[in-house]
């Protein structure tokens, strides 16, 4: 029996995500309200911080406080930075920035620095949980205070807030002057956990807008919906569960075919798991008469690394452009300088997705590959044509694949056996038999491939027909899919890979 009591509370083992039935249960039984008050701005905006807030709770437990004193600290800094000049503005800032990432660095970097402070120096030093500790004194709780748990999302709503800030000192925007707007527009659960990163300038405007939703925007918004419940839900944890994770806890345990076969795997594992959440977050913003802006604009079909960087997570390559190669000078102060600012970039970059080595290293790959492009770029003048557009495309899938064992890998030695696996025992004769025993996790890869290689113009041409049909249909339509999406699904559903960032 469906215990109601449990519905309403955090489960560190079950924490909420939008590819569940339960979510799926609370967005409709929210949307029916929503579709009552919708007319009222203001009731609205307070109905929907509300829900945000017990969608944080329902994902991270009572970390939901962590993000209520960001909310709290950058809306009075907003307007510190405002109403200051000079010294005393750029002095706000930094309190702003220092906040900001001294909490950042806190509950994701602790255990980082403090490793690496032990290994030089050769003491044994633990960091502690004062949230804990606080807790644990003044509501009596049991948590264990030598363990930091990172709060979900706090890298996208700290990036969020920063821009806000750092924007005000740029006077770019002017700071929110009504509390709950600025509250609404840091905890949106749509894009709160895993993005899209949404700037003040674009969506503070929004807040204070009538609701407005065509026929159309209704019909666009469902299908993101589906598409990425399919690209998550049936393809992203297959694949995961039933073979890529296999692969890489023990690559020496398959030949080197089936070790390229998991690369190929994540690659469009990881892009179904984050783009279907983005596309999610896209089209329950859009029912709620919010437009979020695209993060994903299939970056596989990319020619260059360049390119690539356009289309994938478009949102936190835009804010490092902006907020830090920009700042740190871009390319105004010449190309060497202009290779040290990307480099730096890039490893910030990945430094931001995880407190490991590998993600130090898989930024680093990248920012060797964004150098040598622009270098390369500007030093030949290469002709448009087919056959050199296949050979681009093929160069840079297989970079951008190759430095994803590094983002997916638990260790570096686990991509060093999968590198010699590949190259010394890559086993021609023993393909078909693998392929025939490994059908099913093959077909979906190449089913997440296909999606994502379809031309542009036949996606259109779906959006349209489907925006045609009747929306009582529609609402069918989108019943039914999810119906089987859930009937058919491997397993339990999988976390979202961009909810441990």
């Amino acid at each position: 029996m469906l215990n109601v009591d449990n519905i309403f509370r955090f489960s560190a083992n079950s924490p909420l995500i939008f590819s569940q039935y339960l979510f799926l249960l609370f967005f409709t039984m929210m949307y029916g309200i929503y579709c009552l008050i919708h007319t009222h701005n203001r009731l609205r905006n307070i109905y929907l911080l509300a829900f945000s807030l017990f969608f944080y709770y329902k994902c991270s437990g009572f970390y939901f406080l962590i993000l209520l004193l960001s909310i709290v600290l950058d809306y009075f800094y907003g307007f510190l930075i405002d109403r200051n000049e000079g010294i005393r503005r750029k002095f706000f800032l930094f309190l702003s920035i220092l906040s900001n990432l001294g909490l950042l660095f806190y509950f994701k970097y602790s255990y980082f620095i403090v490793d690496i402070i032990n290994e030089l120096i050769g003491i044994h030093f633990q960091p502690v949980n004062f949230i804990a500790i606080w807790s644990n004194s003044l509501f009596q709780s049991g948590f264990d205070i030598t363990e930091i748990i990172l709060p979900v999302g706090i890298s996208f709503y700290t990036f969020q807030t920063l821009s806000y800030s750092i924007d005000i000192y740029r006077r770019n925007v002017e700071p929110c002057k009504d509390f709950f707007d600025f509250a609404f527009f840091v905890s949106f659960f749509p894009q709160l956990v895993a993005g899209p990163i949404v700037r003040a300038i674009d969506f503070i405007p929004q807040i204070r807008k009538p609701f407005l939703l065509s026929k159309r925007e209704f019909s666009l918004a469902v299908l993101l919906i589906i598409g990425g419940l399919v690209k998550k839900v049936l393809i992203s944890d297959y694949i995961s569960i039933n073979f890529v994770d296999r692969v890489f806890e023990s690559p020496e345990l398959y030949t080197g075919f089936m070790n390229l076969m998991a690369v190929y795997g994540y690659t469009i594992q990881i892009y179904c798991d984050f783009s279907g959440y983005s596309d999610m977050a896209i089209g329950l913003a859009a029912l709620l008469g919010f437009k979020l802006p695209i993060n994903f604009n299939s970056p596989y079909k990319a020619t260059s690394i360049t390119d690539f960087w356009r289309k994938w997570h478009i949102s936190l390559s835009l804010w490092l452009k902006d907020y830090l190669y920009i700042p740190l000078g871009g390319n105004r102060k010449g190309k060497l300088r202009s290779v040290i600012n990307i480099l730096i970039t890039m490893i910030l970059g990945g430094l931001w997705h995880g407190a490991a080595l590998k993600f130090i290293i898989w930024g680093l790959i990248h920012g060797i590959g964004l150098t040598i492009h622009k270098i390369w770029g500007s030093a030949l003048n290469i002709g448009k044509n087919i056959s050199w557009t296949i050979i681009s495309w093929a160069i840079t899938f297989h970079f951008v694949a190759f430095s994803w064992m590094y983002f997916r890998a638990s260790s570096i030695e686990i991509v060093n056996i999968m590198i010699q696996k590949v190259v010394y025992t890559f086993n021609f004769w023993g393909i078909s038999d693998r392929i025939t025993g490994y059908w099913k996790p093959f077909l979906c890869i190449g089913l997440g491939f296909l999606l994502h290689f379809i031309p542009d113009r036949f996606k259109e041409n779906i959006r349209i027909y489907y925006s045609r049909i009747p929306v009582f249909i529609q609402v069918i339509v989108f019943s039914l899919i999810i119906f089987i999406i859930f009937q058919v699904r491997s397993t339990t559903i999988q976390p979202f890979i961009y909810f441990q960032f």
